[in-house]
């Protein structure tokens, strides 16, 4: 590939996008592994977000 056929960053994004999106085979270890990775990442999110809403509670001084 010459440097007149690079991707912008914009394409580069989108396939990243898509590919992440992608179903595996549900009998398969990449579907356990993709299932679990989204799990960890939503719990850590929620987790993320109960820390702050208490951090922020706190500093307000609310006896929630």
């Amino acid at each position: 590939m010459g440097p007149l056929s690079r991707k912008t960053r914009l394409q580069r994004l989108r396939k990243t996008v898509t590919g992440s999106l992608e179903m595996p085979s549900v009998g398969s270890g990449k579907a356990v592994k993709t299932g679990l990775l989204t799990a960890g990442g939503l719990a850590a999110l929620m987790a993320g977000s109960a820390g702050i809403s208490s951090l922020r509670r706190q500093r307000e001084g609310s006896t929630d």
